[in-house]
């Protein structure tokens, strides 16, 4: 039989059954800190920036041979072109040769680059300062030595070889020449890269393949917009599209297969910027429209297959894409409807395109399309109240003159607007914190819009007294409205409280809106029996909604006493 274990004895003092202190934990004491090595001396800094600053200077000595020696009769042109084609060949297998070798990779990669980058010089020199290849020929023979020079940075996988190769050429092929043909070599370097960023996940061969051919040609459509002749307009036009149309495929392609390549977005939105100015460079409306509407469709279409689960199962376009196609569309189709309309029609273009973005939001339930919306809406509102402000509505003669057929359409989808907005941020998640606010919201812009539809009708109709006849009719419908909603509000009091208090608090915002606007201008502005009336009926409706809201209430506190009788 085994021994029980003896009791540890008690210390003098302690309390019996309280835990005993622990001892005290003594302090870590740290040892020195290993002092930071200086960026100057840390492994390959100073290697890469030499590396660089040579592949600069020797390319700056190519750009020179080719172009500053042809000004001052230095050699013939023969041999300058020849002169950089062998130098170039000879970077190239010098770097191969580099490259293979105990720490020659940083060297290696700088010196084929550089050899890469002259060779695309040389081909820009021969096709436009010498004109010894035809431009379509020439520009073949860069898109081989591009695809050359990217085709080693994939073998070698070296996402700076390909960088350095792109930005090499980019950034020195200006100083051969500033006319439109650059444009189409720029173009022919993003196109080269495009088949390297579906095999290699390399963001920034991303922008270095984008952004030399949209800035250059987004500087060239720039300034085409305060003048330029019209057949260069056209060869503008084709860049700009070239160079969107070439970022939207490169961007599709690469994200069907790495669908958080947010890079690759980002880039197409930068590709599309020249289309998006291109509109300004025709003088001729309905030449701007088409280009910009051709623009709006394109885009649209590819942000709408992301939200056909058929067409999205076999496109595979993820949401960040979708969202930048949409936002860059919204922008060339505001363009076409400011395009397409006058002042007083614009307000219907753009609360159209509201209707869209926010139908589109509330089916799919999207917060992005709901963001676009929601700008047009505004946009809408603001140009609606330029040409239908408070200002015009009480005057007389400045709503004669301002107001009609298109003020009233305005009106009636500013309207349809406020509906499908509420509907969508009913649907949308998370919204609904923010229903008070939204209500009351829409309850304001209700008014102003049924005002200005009612105003709008009345003057449209040409008849002497349609001014007031409208006014008259808005605080009628103001009060009808309010009704309306009031009497929704009490029915739903025992089954739905947090709906009744929304319907009843904008019930009576727009019921006192319209006291106030009976009293302090109606009253002054309407004469006759119009005044009678909108005296009459408003008055008349204030006694039914008052008669059933104290009935409401009084049931309800009814059925509150006789429930607590029960319990």
């Amino acid at each position: 039989m085994p021994m029980p274990m003896p009791m540890p004895m008690p210390m003098p003092g302690a309390v019996p059954g309280a835990v005993p202190p622990r001892p005290p934990v003594p302090p870590q004491v740290r040892g020195p800190r290993e002092p930071r090595t200086p960026w100057w001396q840390r492994d390959g800094v100073i290697s890469r920036i030499l590396a660089v600053a040579g592949m600069a200077v020797t390319l700056i000595g190519v750009v020179m041979l080719l172009v500053l020696a042809a000004q001052a009769g230095f050699f013939g042109p023969v041999p300058r072109v020849v002169a950089g084609a062998v130098f170039s060949a000879g970077l190239v297998a010098a770097g191969t040769r580099v490259l293979g070798r105990t720490g020659g990779r940083v060297g290696g990669i700088a010196v084929v680059a550089t050899g890469v980058a002259g060779a695309y010089l040389d081909v820009i020199a021969v096709t436009v300062s010498y004109h010894w290849l035809h431009p379509v020929l020439g520009l073949a023979v860069a898109l081989g030595v591009a695809a050359g020079g990217v085709g080693l940075a994939m073998r070698w996988r070296s996402q700076p070889l390909a960088v350095l190769v792109v930005l090499g050429a980019a950034v020195l092929a200006p100083v051969l020449t500033t006319r439109p043909v650059l444009l189409a070599f720029l173009i022919v370097l993003q196109l080269a890269c495009v088949p390297v960023q579906v095999a290699r996940n390399w963001p920034s061969l991303h922008a270095a393949r984008t952004v030399p051919a949209a800035l250059a040609t987004l500087v060239f459509v720039a300034g085409a917009v305060l003048d330029v002749p019209a057949g260069e307009r056209v060869w503008l036009l084709t860049a700009a599209a070239a160079v969107a149309l070439v970022g939207l495929a490169g961007t599709i392609v690469v994200v069907r297969r790495r669908p958080t390549d947010v890079a690759a977005s980002l880039t197409t939105a930068l590709a599309t910027a020249p289309m998006l100015i291109a509109p300004g460079m025709y003088h001729e409306w309905l030449d701007a429209v088409i280009i910009a509407s051709t623009t709006a469709t394109v885009l649209l279409m590819v942000a709408a297959i992301a939200m056909v689960p058929k067409l999205q199962a076999y496109a595979r376009i993820p949401g960040h894409t979708a969202m930048v196609t949409a936002v860059a569309g919204a922008i060339a189709a505001l363009e076409a409807g400011v395009g397409a309309t006058r002042p007083a029609t614009l307000p219907v273009a753009l609360f159209l395109l509201a209707l869209a973005f926010l139908g589109v939001a509330g089916q799919q339930r999207s917060r992005g399309a709901a963001g676009i919306g929601s700008a047009f809406v505004v946009l809408g509102g603001c140009t609606l109240w330029n040409v239908a402000g408070p200002g015009i509505l009480a005057s007389r003669n400045r709503s004669e003159v301002s107001l009609g057929v298109a003020t009233t359409l305005g009106a009636v989808l500013a309207l349809a607007v406020l509906a499908v907005a509420l509907w969508c941020a009913r649907r949308l998640p998370g919204m609904a914190s923010g229903s008070t606010v939204q209500w009351i919201a829409a309850s304001i812009a209700g008014l102003y819009a049924v005002t200005v539809t009612a105003v709008s009708i009345g003057v449209a109709t040409g008849a002497p007294n349609g001014f007031v006849l409208g006014h008259g009719a808005a605080t009628i419908l103001w009060m009808i409205a309010a009704t309306v909603v009031l009497l929704f509000g009490l029915r739903k009091l025992a089954a739905a409280p947090v709906v009744a208090k929304l319907a009843l608090g904008s019930g009576l915002l727009v019921a006192g809106a319209a006291v106030v606007k009976l009293f302090l201008f109606d009253l002054a502005t309407l004469d006759g029996l119009l005044r009678v009336a909108a005296f009459i009926a408003v008055g008349v409706l204030l006694l039914l909604v008052g008669t059933r809201y104290a009935r409401a209430f009084a049931e309800a506190g009814a059925d509150s006493r006789s429930e607590g009788n029960t319990g």
